[in-house]
C-alpha cells in the first residue's frame, strides 16, 4: 500500500513549508538517535544489575531455606509460628529517570522487630529471611527497571526508523517535486517574457514598416494610369 500523498501548499509557499518540516524531521531524528544511545547504555547497565540481583536473591533464598530447616528441626514448627510478627514488612521504592523515562532505581525493605526472644537457630533463620526478602525486593525493582527500559528502547528505535526511513524520504521527494515544478514554471515564464518583448512580435500591432492600404469604392476598378480611374479624374472618387 503506497503512502498517502502529502498535502503541500502550491508554489514557493509549499517549498518553504516542506523545507521547515524537513529541518524539524532531521532534528527529531538526531534527538531520537541520541536518546536511543543513552537508553542503550543505561539498558546494558541495568541488565548487569538485574543479573547480579537475581543471583544474590537465589543465594539468599537458599541460605534462608537452610536456616529455616535447622530452626524447624531444633524448635519445631510451633516455635516458628510463634516467632512470626503480626505486622508486615515495608518496602520503599526510589525512582530514577533517563531521557524522560521513569523507572525504579532502588528499593529498600524494612522488617518488623521480633515479638519474643528467639533461639540461636531461629534468630539466624529470621535474619536470613530478612536478607532474602531485601534481595528479592531489589531484584523485583531491577527487573521492573529493565522491563521499562527495554520497552522504551524498542519504541524509540521504532520511532527513529519511522522518521529516518519513511518520513524524511517522503519530505525530500515532495521537496524535489515542488522545486522542479517551480523551476519549470520560472523557465516557462521567462520564455513567454522573451517572446513578448521580441521586436516585431507585439500582439495586436502590424509589422514594422507596413503602410495602411487605400480604400476603394466597391464596384469600381482602379485604373493603371496615374491620376485617372476608368477615364474619370481621381478627384471624382473621394477616398474615405
Amino acid at each position: 500500500m503506497s503512502p498517502r500523498r502529502l498535502a503541500v501548499p502550491p508554489g514557493r509557499a509549499g517549498r518553504l513549508w516542506l523545507t521547515r518540516r524537513l529541518a524539524v524531521a532531521r532534528r527529531g531524528a538526531d534527538l531520537l538517535d541520541r536518546k536511543l544511545q543513552v537508553l542503550q547504555r543505561e539498558l546494558d547497565r541495568r541488565r548487569g544489575s538485574a543479573a547480579s540481583a537475581a543471583a544474590e536473591g537465589e543465594r539468599r533464598q537458599a541460605d534462608a531455606d537452610g536456616w529455616l530447616l535447622r530452626a524447624a528441626l531444633l524448635g519445631g514448627e510451633r516455635a516458628i509460628r510463634l516467632a512470626a510478627a503480626d505486622t508486615f514488612a515495608e518496602v520503599m521504592i526510589s525512582h530514577g529517570a533517563t531521557m524522560g523515562v521513569r523507572y525504579p532505581a532502588d528499593a529498600t525493605c524494612t522488617t518488623p522487630l521480633p515479638v519474643c526472644r528467639d533461639g540461636p537457630a531461629l534468630a539466624a533463620a529470621r535474619e536470613a529471611h530478612c536478607a532474602a526478602l531485601a534481595a528479592a525486593v531489589r531484584h523485583a525493582a531491577a527487573a521492573e527497571a529493565l522491563r521499562v527500559l527495554e520497552a522504551e528502547t524498542a519504541a524509540t528505535r521504532y520511532r527513529l526508523r519511522a522518521v529516518r526511513d519513511r518520513w524524511i524520504p517522503r519530505l525530500e521527494q515532495a521537496l524535489t517535486e515542488v522545486t522542479l515544478a517551480i523551476e519549470e514554471q520560472e523557465l516557462a515564464d521567462a520564455a513567454r517574457l522573451r517572446l513578448a518583448t521580441r521586436p516585431g512580435r507585439r500582439h495586436g500591432s502590424r509589422e514594422a514598416g507596413s503602410s495602411p492600404r487605400a480604400w476603394h469604392a466597391p464596384g469600381r476598378r482602379q485604373s493603371v494610369s496615374s491620376g485617372t480611374c476608368a477615364g474619370y479624374p481621381a478627384s471624382a472618387f473621394p477616398v474615405g
